[in-house]
């Protein structure tokens, strides 16, 4: 079956199919993590279950999805992005029905780590998908549309799921990767390393962050993630080829996605228990009150991504951080019982439309900083930064929350709320100096890539390998 590149691709009518696919997966996927913390005040009232068990319907999809990421871009770059990710929609699609239907706690989080492990294909693959089916000039407007196009899939949901497993296997491109062997030995320690890891933070509220569990976690975790480093430089071909880190583009944008990724969730989180806590929302309510922060995509993320095209994507990148940090502070400052819900909502309509210019390009930022061939893994490596940034960011924003504030009453809900939130606000503060720090690729000369044995392939049809 003939092959062909993205220049070719991009006057295909499949382009069409490529960026509605990869949005509804990314949709479904986001859409997860905002619905679940809305609704964990109902869940918490159907389940019966104490606020601990409830933890982990969040902390078990978590672990699951840091602990699959790096290997799940391998197994795309390995046996094809396409089959991967149909594999990993279909995964995500069950596991979300299997929650729904869960009759107990115990069940929902299991299908939730089922869950997890699906999306730490779906997101990372998508993005790999769309971007190598673009010509590098219209990254940035692809990535904007991808972002926006996903809030269009509100209506749909994820019932969407099926079709869109079957649409994918025969209208994605399938695209590989270069020719290398599954570092068993990298998967092995980077998963036992990141579960440990995230383990770790994920407990430190309940078990306290002197606990000998809690130390010893994380003790072993970085013992793994240096032993993983170790082996990373020494073998031949590795999962995570450590000499990216030495463009800067790619390790600051990676360093703001950190950052960026934990202000997000750990924000949204704060807000929502706030709306409910606090002021007595039901879910259904604080989810409007929430919609210009999580809506603003479908409208800015597009333009964001176009004129980052233009003018360069660290003065759109810094532009959006900067409102993202003004926002939270409002909110911070003023978020007190008596502060009318419509000041609340303008102030995290700045935060959205922060959010919505950064969100785009951000990674791609980062995925323009590397060779076609080596996009997989950059796209793992990236969405590995932002889960580990949303755990940590949500860990140490609930110590701050515990050390202020209780769920007792909606006065000592918004005690800690408070301070919390403006943790948030300093970790969107750094991402905004790291994100000026951050070079551009569309700043400079985009390299060709030569042509050899690891140069990217995209097939229409099953996809053929370069020999």
């Amino acid at each position: 079956m003939a092959e062909f590149g993205p220049a070719d691709l991009a006057g295909g009518r499949r382009l069409g199919w490529v960026l509605g696919l990869t949005s509804t997966a990314y949709f479904m996927v986001a859409l997860d993590a905002t619905v679940v913390s809305t609704a964990l005040p109902r869940m918490q009232a159907d389940l019966h279950v104490g606020l601990t068990s409830l933890q982990w319907t969040l902390n078990a999809y978590g672990i699951a999805f840091a602990a699959g990421i790096i290997t799940a871009a391998a197994l795309g770059d390995r046996y094809g992005r396409r089959l991967i990710f149909s594999i990993g929609l279909a995964l995500f699609t069950v596991a979300s029905a299997a929650c729904a239907l869960a009759p107990s706690a115990s069940e929902l989080i299991a299908a939730r780590t089922v869950q997890g492990l699906g999306g730490a294909i779906v997101l990372p693959l998508s993005l790999t998908i769309l971007t190598t089916a673009f010509p590098a000039e219209r990254r940035g407007t692809i990535v904007g549309i991808y972002g926006g196009l996903a809030g269009l899939a509100v209506a749909a949901g994820p019932l969407v799921g099926g079709a869109a497993v079957a649409l994918s296997l025969r209208l994605l491109p399938e695209s590989h990767g270069a020719r290398e062997r599954l570092d068993l030995t990298g998967v092995a320690l980077v998963t036992g390393g990141v579960v440990a890891i995230v383990w770790a933070l994920v407990r430190a509220g309940q078990a306290g962050w002197a606990s000998p569990e809690i130390v010893a976690t994380l003790t072993g975790g970085a013992v793994l993630v240096v032993a993983f480093v170790v082996w990373e430089n020494r073998v031949a071909q590795p999962m995570v080829p450590l000499r990216l880190f030495g463009s800067r583009a790619f390790a600051m944008g990676n360093a703001t996605t950190f950052l960026m990724s934990g202000a997000i969730f750990a924000g949204a989180y704060l807000v929502a228990e706030e709306f409910q806590f606090a002021r007595g929302y039901s879910p259904v309510s604080t989810g409007l009150r929430l919609l210009p922060f999580f809506a603003t995509p479908m409208v800015i993320s597009p333009l964001a991504g176009a004129l980052s095209d233009k003018a360069g994507r660290r003065p759109v990148m810094v532009t959006g951080l900067a409102l993202l940090s003004g926002g939270f502070i409002w909110v911070a400052l003023r978020g007190s019982l008596t502060t009318s819900w419509v000041e609340l909502t303008l102030a995290l309509l700045v935060a959205g439309i922060g959010i919505s210019m950064a969100l785009p390009t951000v990674p791609t930022a980062v995925l323009s900083a590397v060779a076609p061939h080596e996009m997989g893994k950059a796209s793992g490596i990236n969405y590995m930064a932002q889960r580990l940034g949303a755990v940590f960011a949500i860990a140490i924003s609930t110590a701050v929350f515990a050390a202020n504030g209780h769920l007792g009453t909606p006065a000592s809900v918004t005690d800690g709320f408070k301070p919390a939130l403006a943790a948030c606000a300093g970790l969107a503060l750094l991402a905004t100096l790291s994100a000026i720090a951050t070079t551009s690729r569309t700043d400079e000369p985009i390299p060709e890539t030569e042509p050899g044995a690891h140069e990217l392939s995209i097939a229409s049809g099953a996809g053929t390998r370069p020999s």
